[in-house]
């Protein structure tokens, strides 16, 4: 009986992935929309075609001031999976979110009408659909041409590897850069204690993006700097991080600025498991945003898809709510949370024999039209489950972005979580033009944000 059980549980296992991850580049535009995603509804319609994205403004909305309107703001949920159901719905469900849901009564899951936002660039999905046919992986999956720029480089993958580049160079940004006075980092010990870790004025660009910038490495495709101005103690630290299209000839470029000592230098420790200071250490360096560095340590395998309930257009979460209502003791308050039915791309990373880590396993599950938002899931070396993480996104429908930094991060193994890059304060903005490779060296920028 115990063996027919479990080769029931087994059979709907393999059920929940019977969406094919095929096509070919001629499908692009046709039967899969110009990114690679499936461009009809499904069966059920719970979710819809992909018409374009959300490319209007609602009435309201005010142009550059860091904050959008939500379109959705009048929408009901469908219904609200709790501990009462949760069992009902497991199969499009993380093992993050059932164990918040089991664990704790007061967290709870409402699920509202999908609508499949995501815009791009005309440019962008040229470069993409060119890529289709064109971009090569290297090196094991480790590394990718650079001529690969411009586009999401596998809008069809076939490898795990490939489905995390996708990820890695998502168009996020733009072509110039997006920046935050006030980007807050919190969070909230098993006792229910709300701590604020860092207060950081953020510049983030994506030189992969930037093709027509003389100047920039080619390898180079994301460089982030922050300067934290809370605690009293560490206010003034800047730290800046650089990545390249293959980390075997250019690992990660990490530099430090402390105003005590007064000097630039290099800071190669943050990478891949070095949990990050301003974030209370409840994350670690190759998991900033889900993943961030370099796929070397793990092996990655492309499960498939299938249809999950992921934080989807989350207007509510990023500009709609006071910052002291987004916590509660266990939990972030999901009265502000916003959850949608989208298929996702499956990925499961393994530890490669040999390699350091703390996690043994992790899952990833993207959403198929931004490769960003969606949830992911790691465990320890004992098997049981560590973090996860929910990365909500929303899209700006001014400029054709689909966005994706706010998160959530669960710590099973201390009871805490933390809620990472809220800017309610002073919201998000972005610059259409790069800064020069001159402006954007380390000293630079150490020289610029300390003179506020």
């Amino acid at each position: 009986m115990k063996r027919q059980l479990a080769l029931s549980i087994a059979l709907m296992s393999m059920a929940t992935y019977t969406l094919a991850a095929g096509g070919d580049a001629s499908d692009l535009g046709k039967s899969l929309t110009p990114f690679g995603a499936i461009k009809a509804g499904n069966a059920e319609g719970t979710i819809p075609a992909y018409d374009g994205g959300l490319t209007k403004a609602p009435a309201g909305f005010v142009p550059d001031s860091g904050f959008w309107i939500d379109p959705f703001k009048d929408e009901k949920p469908l219904f609200r999976i709790d501990a009462k159901n949760v069992d009902q719905y497991a199969d499009k469900l993380s093992e993050g979110q059932k164990t918040l849901i089991k664990k704790y009564p007061t967290y709870y899951i409402d699920i509202y009408p999908s609508h499949r936002t995501t815009a791009y660039p005309q440019a962008v999905l040229d470069a993409t659909v060119r890529n289709a046919s064109s971009c090569q992986i290297q090196k094991d999956g480790l590394a990718i041409d650079p001529s690969c720029r411009g586009g999401l480089p596998f809008p069809i993958p076939k490898t795990g590897n490939e489905v995390m580049w996708n990820q890695q160079v998502r168009y996020k940004i733009g072509t110039g850069y997006s920046t935050t006075s006030s980007s807050n980092s919190w969070v909230v010990d098993a006792n229910g204690s709300i701590t604020k870790t860092a207060e950081q004025a953020t510049f983030e660009e994506t030189p992969y993006y930037q093709v027509t910038q003389p100047d920039r490495d080619s390898l180079m495709y994301a460089r982030v700097f922050s300067r934290n101005d809370y605690p009293a103690r560490r206010s003034g630290e800047v730290v800046v991080l650089t990545d390249f299209l293959d980390p075997l000839a250019k690992a990660r470029r990490s530099f430090s600025y402390s105003p005590g000592q007064r000097r630039v230098k290099l800071a190669p420790e943050f990478a891949f498991d070095t949990p990050v200071a301003s974030q209370g250490g409840v994350t670690l360096f190759d998991e900033l945003q889900m993943f961030s560095g370099s796929q070397d340590r793990f092996d990655y395998k492309l499960v498939g898809k299938k249809e999950m309930y992921i934080p989807y257009n989350a207007y509510k979460f990023y500009f709609g709510t006071k910052q002291e209502d987004q916590f509660m003791p266990h939990h972030a308050n999901p009265a502000n949370e916003r959850w949608e039915l989208h298929r996702v791309w499956v990925v499961e990373a393994t530890l490669k024999p040999g390699m350091r880590h703390v996690y043994s396993k992790r899952t990833y599950y993207l959403d198929e039209d931004t490769f960003g938002v969606g949830l992911y899931d790691a465990w320890d070396k004992s098997g049981a489950l560590y973090r996860s993480i929910f990365l909500s996104g929303v899209q700006l429908y001014d400029k054709n972005i689909p966005y994706n930094v706010k998160n959530v991060v669960y710590d099973f193994n201390k009871g805490m979580y933390a809620l990472l890059n809220d800017a309610l304060k002073g919201g998000y903005k972005f610059i259409d033009k790069p800064l020069s490779e001159r402006d954007m060296n380390p000293e630079a920028i150490v020289a610029r944000v300390t003179q506020r």
